[in-house]
């Protein structure tokens, strides 16, 4: 088997990659029959030669490779026939701007394989860059509650040269007695209370979070079911919930009465109640100044994230009255964080949480037999049509 590791060609560009080169060298010292090489790049964060120091070949022609590892969507015109790729692929929810390259791999018998379906027997998900995009998210949620107080100015994680260096900014944090509100469990959940342990904040129940004030900044970690209550008054259940969504109706508001700053990781699923609409943000004890929104679903769950914005320039106000888009800084505006490919600001540190999962979870099965049916199952499709799995997505390649 020959594994090619790909130059990243999506535009924007895209810095981060499967495997490191440390990665790289582990991987050819524990499958020594697996040939490995590189594609050339000048835009990964791991230069050419950083590869090459570890004993990896770099190449420009990868045509002659079994398996092609890569990270976003290939363009078209670059795909290569009867290949395996590996690679986020957003077409599972038919998303309509990627039905072209569903099409285009079926006509080249491609083997599709998606990261985002990559699951153990039980269901969960085996890799992603969730627990990046919570670190990050929440850096940059007391970054923009910074810029928005003027209290203190943070340097944007990506440019800073790693983690390290990002959560040395900490120090010039100065808060009084803010109240901060997180959801979201899962990778994303995850990465946020890693940065919220870091910060120093301390966490405080929901009752006191809504019934006490304090003296120094605190944050509460709500669960689904803490924000989220039966329409009718009656005793509330999740499962019942995640079943019938329509039943429930949010509780939010009465957080966002108390809260300062929302630092969002939740995952919302269609049908369930939104967290706070356009509507509640008018009301006169909003109380919100910055929303971080990780989830970042436009004109969704979180009313004041109405597009998602950029490394480049990610903060946006929101007027909660006119519901339109007004520079942050603005007095009653909701300053609004809300950048969607957040682990790009941190590419080394992301890749190599990602590449550490892919080794330990899905190369055993990759390259001695996928006994568990872990890659099987990830597989959209294979030898020209669709695989079992994604028969749902037969309408959506269906040409006019």
């Amino acid at each position: 088997m020959k594994i090619g590791l790909l130059k990243e060609e999506k535009i924007p560009a895209d810095k981060r990659v499967v495997l490191t080169p440390m990665q790289c060298k582990i991987l050819k010292a524990s499958y020594p029959d697996v040939e490995l090489v590189v594609q050339s790049s000048d835009i990964r964060c791991f230069s050419d030669d950083q590869y090459i120091s570890e004993g990896i070949n770099v190449v420009n022609d990868i045509s002659d490779c079994d398996v092609l590892l890569g990270i976003k969507e290939i363009p078209k015109e670059l795909l290569l026939p009867h290949k395996t790729y590996f690679y986020f692929s957003h077409t599972i929810k038919k998303q309509p701007h990627n039905r072209d390259l569903l099409i285009k791999m079926l006509q080249l018998k491609i083997n599709m394989v998606d990261y985002e379906v990559l699951k153990n027997q039980k269901g969960e998900r085996l890799l992603g860059f969730g627990r990046y995009a919570g670190i990050v998210g929440t850096y940059n949620g007391f970054l923009t509650y910074g810029l928005k107080s003027g209290k203190y100015k943070l340097k944007a994680a990506h440019q800073c040269k790693d983690r390290i260096e990002m959560e040395a900014e900490f120090k010039k944090i100065v808060l009084n007695d803010e109240k901060i509100i997180i959801t979201g469990n899962g990778r994303v959940g995850k990465g946020i209370m890693e940065i919220m342990k870091q910060s120093g904040v301390k966490q405080v129940s929901i009752d006191e979070f809504l019934n006490q004030t304090f003296s120094e900044a605190v944050f509460v970690h709500l669960n689904t079911m803490d924000y989220n209550e039966r329409i009718d008054g009656s005793l509330s259940d999740k499962y019942e919930f995640y079943s019938h969504p329509e039943l429930y109706k949010s509780s939010f508001p009465k957080f966002a009465k108390s809260g300062d700053i929302f630092i969002a990781g939740h995952y919302f699923a269609i049908g369930s109640p939104y967290l706070f609409t356009r509507d509640d943000a008018k009301s006169d004890d909003f109380n919100l100044k910055v929303v971080a929104d990780i989830s970042c679903d436009t004109d969704g769950p979180v009313a004041s994230t109405i597009r998602s914005s950029t490394i480049a320039d990610p903060i946006y106000g929101y007027d909660r009255i006119s519901e339109l888009e007004v520079p942050f800084k603005k007095d009653d505006a909701i300053a609004v964080m809300a950048v969607g490919n957040l682990p790009c600001e941190l590419p080394k540190d992301a890749s190599e949480d990602f590449g550490n999962e892919f080794l330990e979870k899905i190369i055993p099965s990759l390259i001695n037999g996928d006994q568990e049916h872990i890659i099987s199952n990830a597989t959209i499709c294979s030898q020209g049509d669709l695989t079992p799995k994604f028969e749902y997505l037969r309408d959506y390649i269906k040409v006019n």
